[in-house]
């Protein structure tokens, strides 16, 4: 039987699969100069190894890693729902604190880096409040029904009845805060970003089905942990979780490659523009889902064949997500931008990318030395004491 759990009662699989998706988001945010998509000009050898390393790390992990990070999301509210109905409390109201909390957060954050997620996850966090108590059924049928972007489906038929319309959607642009982005004037770029920036982020969330589906794998990740396919607490439940993510990747992988391929053909068949980007939006999503879910799946089992040897390296990195994913920011900002060193101006992808290897090696390594010392990460430690304020815990 594996080793499911440390000291705390985590679960070590789970860390590590979060550390995974925090990985390929760091990586993935240098190449992209943290959504400042300024790179000097490079040619020959180098420009080849430029173009993989993109083409690779999009591949891998564009809207993959997010996918990932939303669904353990969901898990981990339904970790500490349980926890508190165990206590005979009810999580509801500590919860919309808890997100009150991830949304200040979230403006630390996005005072930084344009395009960070954790506003969105504190505003579409609330959904999971109506449907926490909901059966296992209604829930299934909710996830599937925002999963298959109904929104998107909308505005294909409205351009089939006026294939003249073509209305404008994305009202807010990143490009808006590139001149402040390039600047050197600190203050600035921490206005453009908090604002321009920001609106920018949630204006491309909800054009491109980011709402829907995150919604939707918020509560896939809740509907994961009430029916115990995380666990590997004894050998029934791992046997239980092995057989669900086996044939998860044996369903998934083949289904993500068929919808690879046959997207491609799908959007070449569609001249108006407005229908296409609707299409575009569904079948990239479910595409993403599909190879998301494969990539779980086959993480999942290699740690637990492996009892968490390699693999389990990702996990202190996991554990202080949310400090890597803001402290990445910082610093991020700081190298690429013009206020700091403005690498954008030096750095093409390839060198992007071992500047976030560096970063992620030095993150972990933070890590691992930080829980020798301690149960939480930093601002894990901030947040969960302000999410229990009055409580003692």
């Amino acid at each position: 039987m594996t080793n499911s759990s440390n000291s705390t009662g985590r679960i070590q699989a789970v860390d590590a699969l979060r550390g995974f998706a925090v990985m390929g988001i760091i990586l993935l945010h240098n190449i992209e100069h943290f959504n400042f998509y300024s790179f000097p000009e490079t040619t020959g050898a180098l420009n080849a190894l430029d173009g993989t390393i993109w083409d690779f790390l999009f591949f891998s992990f564009s809207g993959k890693a997010y996918a990932i990070f939303a669904l353990l999301f969901g898990f981990t509210f339904y970790l500490q729902s349980r926890s508190q109905s165990r206590r005979g409390e009810d999580f509801k109201y500590r919860y919309m604190w808890r997100l009150v909390l991830l949304l200040l957060f979230g403006f630390v954050n996005a005072s930084f880096f344009p395009g960070e997620i954790l506003v969105l996850y504190a505003i579409l966090g609330f959904v999971l409040v109506p449907v926490r108590h909901i059966s296992n059924r209604a829930l299934l049928v909710t996830l599937v029904i925002l999963m298959l972007q109904p929104l998107e489906w909308i505005k294909v038929a409205y351009a089939a009845i006026d294939p003249s319309a073509n209305p404008q959607q994305m009202i807010f642009s990143l490009a808006d805060v590139y001149p402040q982005l390039g600047g050197n004037d600190f203050w600035e770029m921490v206005k453009v970003n908090f604002v321009t920036g920001q609106l920018a982020s949630l204006n491309w969330a909800w054009c491109y089905g980011r709402v829907f589906q995150t919604c939707a794998l918020f509560m896939l990740g809740l509907l994961l942990g009430r029916k115990g396919l995380f666990s590997s607490a004894d050998d029934d439940a791992l046997a239980h979780s092995r057989r669900f993510w086996t044939r998860t990747v044996c369903i998934s992988l083949p289904v993500a490659v068929v919808m690879y391929y046959a997207k491609q053909f799908v959007f070449s068949q569609i001249d108006n523009p407005f229908m296409l980007a609707s299409v575009e939006t569904t079948l990239n999503s479910w595409y993403n889902l599909a190879f998301m879910l494969a990539m779980t799946g086959a993480f999942l089992l290699l740690f637990w064949s492996f009892n968490g040897k390699i693999l389990n390296i990702l996990a202190p990195y996991g554990r202080m997500s949310l400090t890597d994913y803001i402290t990445q920011s910082i610093i991020g900002s700081f190298l690429y931008y013009g206020y700091g060193l403005a690498l954008h101006t030096v750095c093409g992808h390839s060198y992007s990318f071992l500047v976030g290897v560096v970063m992620l090696v030095v993150q972990m390594a933070f890590a691992h030395w930080w829980f020798r010392h301690y149960r939480r990460g930093p601002l894990e430690t901030i947040w969960h004491r302000l999410t229990w304020i009055g409580t003692g815990r």
